[in-house]
């Protein structure tokens, strides 16, 4: 009775096992499948790659996407290599073309600067430099302090001549810090268009220059009209004197006397009652 049982049983679980097996592979063949994403092949840094380098062969190697490819992204190594690099790339991370220099632009600072605009370098010292705080990535304004022509008496006038500016290197270190570290440098290079090139130029060879640190997120421009030596002192700025007056009169024309007409003499004769008159001509010689 014993093993009747027992056979029983576990004939009663081989059933339960093969019905379970079949009912589990009904479920699943008929459950939706999930879309697996697909992954593509493309070009990755093999290295961080900072500002400024110019990629070789064994900086980069191939890595692999999910979903599309992102915009810019290339899946050729030859496409990347001998570019420089505008911003930095990260290992493993997809080099992208925006943050790359054009083919042949090289590598360095020249090739971070966009098209149409100059790097202009304007020497400093701990004061101008802003402390050394003038690092790249910051932004600056530009004063310029000087006496103008033709000024009157006003004196020294300081103004700010340019604003929001970014500085693209300090000295010869272009790379930018996060942390903001100060740097003593002789030069900085400010990054602008060919008009303002000028301005600064003009500035540092006849006045004095003076950078100011802005906030990199504060893109207003401020209106200021600059600041004179007497307005410092508290006084009012002279007027300058008043040019005279100079009214031209006209003169008058001279009155010409009409000529005077001189009457020829009357001689009056008197024949008893009978008077007459007797006129003598003039003539050139006198009358007759």
């Amino acid at each position: 009775m014993t093993r009747r049982f027992i056979a029983v049983l576990i004939f009663a679980f081989l059933i339960a096992g093969g019905v379970s097996l079949v009912f589990y592979k009904l479920m699943t063949a008929n459950a939706p499948q999930k879309n697996v994403p697909s992954t593509t092949r493309v070009v990755v840094a093999a290295r961080d790659l900072q500002v400024g380098t110019l990629i070789k062969e064994e900086d980069v190697k191939m890595g692999e996407v999910s979903g599309s490819i992102p915009v810019g992204v290339t899946q050729k190594a030859d496409l990347v290599v001998g570019r420089g690099v505008i911003s930095v790339v990260y290992a493993n991370e997809p080099l992208v073309d925006s943050r790359l220099a054009p083919r042949g632009a090289g590598a360095g600072l020249a090739a971070m600067i966009p098209q149409g605009m100059r790097a202009v370098a304007v020497r400093v010292n701990e004061v101008v430099g802003v402390a050394g705080f003038a690092v790249p990535g910051m932004r600056v304004d530009v004063l310029v302090s000087g006496t103008p022509p033709n000024n009157g008496n006003q004196g020294s006038i300081t103004r700010t001549i340019l604003q929001n500016i970014e500085v693209l290197s300090a000295g010869q270190n272009y790379q930018k810090d996060t942390e903001g570290k100060p740097v003593i440098v002789q030069v900085v290079n400010l990054l602008v268009n060919p008009e303002q090139a000028e301005t600064l130029s003009l500035a540092g060879n006849n006045a004095s220059i003076q950078l100011v640190l802005r906030n990199p997120l504060d893109t207003t421009v401020a209106k200021t009209s600059g600041t004179g030596m007497t307005s410092l002192f508290g006084g009012a700025a002279p007027v300058a004197p008043a040019r005279p007056i100079v009214r031209v009169v006209q003169a008058p024309r001279p009155v010409i006397a009409p000529p005077k007409v001189v009457k020829p003499p009357v001689m009056e004769m008197f024949e008893g009652s009978k008077r007459s008159e007797h006129t003598f001509a003039e003539s050139a010689g006198g009358t007759q």
